[in-house]
C-alpha cells in the first residue's frame, strides 16, 4: 500500500512544474483549512498564547497566512522527491556560509542549530555543496519503514547524512576525531519533560531540548545558528550566524536560551513561517 501511494500519488505530484504545484497548493489550502480544519484549534491556541498583545483579527490573519505557507511547504516537500540540484540553486540562497570555510581551516567540529521555520526540508537538499565538511542531520525515524527509507533517500541524495535521534550520541562519539557539521533542530518537544531544560520561549514556560548545548560542550564544538527566510513563493534563504567557538564559556542553560532567543526573534519578525501546527507546549513543568 505504501508503494502504491508513493508511485501513484507522491511521485506524480513531485514531477509537476512549480506553477502547477502552487495551484494545487491553493486547492489543498481550501480543503485543509476551510473544510477539514486541520489542527486549527492547536494553531489558534499556540498563536493566542504566543501573542497575547495581538487582536483577534491580527491573530486570524497570521493563522490564515500560516496555512497558506503550510500548504506550500507540503507540496514543496513532495517536489523534493524529484527536484534537481539546478532548481535548488535557483530557489535557495545560502548567505554567510564562509563561516564554515573558516571553521574548516581551524579544524573545528560544528553544530548548526535552527528551527522548523520557512522550508527546512528544501534547505536539507540544497545545503551540502555549501559545506567543506561532512554534513550530518539528526532526524526522527518514521514508523512506516517504507517511507522512512524514501525520506532518507530523498534528503540524502545530494550529500546530507541522516542519523536517527536515538543514535546521535553513538555517531558523535565514533566521529569525534573528524571534522563535520551536525544539524540540530532546537524547537521540537522533548519526549521526557523531566530531562528538559525549562526556559521562557514566546512568553511561555517551555520544555527545551538540551542536546545542542550538551554535545557542543562535550565535544567542544563551535555553534552556528541558521536564520531561515522565505523571500517569495518558492524562494528561500538562510543566513548563518556564528554564535560561539567556546561553548564551555557559557553557564548551564545559557547557550540553549540564546539559541531559542535567535529563533524567537525570527518568529516575531515573520510569525506565519513557523510550524504552529506542532503541539509545542503539550508538556507542563514537573513538580519538584
Amino acid at each position: 500500500m505504501s508503494a502504491i501511494l508513493y508511485y501513484c500519488v507522491i511521485k506524480p505530484i513531485s514531477i509537476l512544474p512549480y506553477r502547477a504545484l502552487y495551484l494545487l497548493s491553493d486547492v489543498v489550502y481550501l480543503i485543509l483549512y476551510r473544510v477539514i480544519g486541520y489542527r486549527r484549534k492547536v494553531v489558534s491556541s499556540n498563536l493566542r498564547r504566543s501573542f497575547p498583545e495581538k487582536s483577534p483579527s491580527e491573530l486570524l490573519d497570521i493563522e490564515r497566512a500560516f496555512y497558506h505557507h503550510f500548504c506550500d511547504l507540503i507540496l514543496e516537500s513532495l517536489k523534493n522527491f524529484s527536484v534537481s540540484e539546478s532548481s535548488l540553486r535557483q530557489r535557495f540562497s545560502h548567505r554567510g556560509a564562509e563561516v564554515f570555510v573558516q571553521l574548516h581551516r581551524e579544524g573545528k567540529r560544528v553544530i548548526l542549530a535552527g528551527g522548523h521555520y520557512a522550508n527546512w526540508e528544501m534547505w536539507a537538499l540544497s545545503a551540502p555543496p555549501h559545506f567543506p565538511q561532512r554534513l550530518m542531520a539528526i532526524y526522527k525515524r518514521l514508523s512506516n519503514g517504507y517511507f522512512d527509507q524514501k525520506m532518507r533517500e530523498t534528503r540524502g541524495k545530494f550529500g546530507l547524512e541522516l542519523v536517527a535521534t536515538r543514535d546521535t550520541g553513538d555517531w558523535l562519539e565514533r566521529h569525534k576525531e573528524e571534522e563535520f557539521v551536525s544539524v540540530f533542530a532546537i524547537d521540537q518537544s522533548p519526549s521526557n519533560p523531566k530531562k528538559a531544560l525549562w526556559i521562557d520561549f514566546l512568553g511561555q514556560d517551555t520544555a527545551a531540548l538540551f542536546g545542542t548545548e550538551k554535545y557542543a560542550k562535550a565535544y567542544n564544538m563551535a555553534v552556528v545558528f541558521g536564520h531561515l527566510r522565505k523571500e517569495g513563493r518558492g524562494q528561500y534563504a538562510i543566513e548563518y550566524e556564528l554564535i560561539t567557538i567556546e561553548p564551555n564559556a557559557f553557564e548551564h542553560g545559557d547557550l540553549t536560551r540564546l539559541l531559542h532567543s535567535k529563533l524567537e526573534a525570527d518568529i516575531h519578525r515573520e510569525p506565519r513561517f513557523w510550524l504552529w501546527s506542532h503541539k509545542r507546549w503539550k508538556h507542563k513543568r514537573p513538580e519538584d
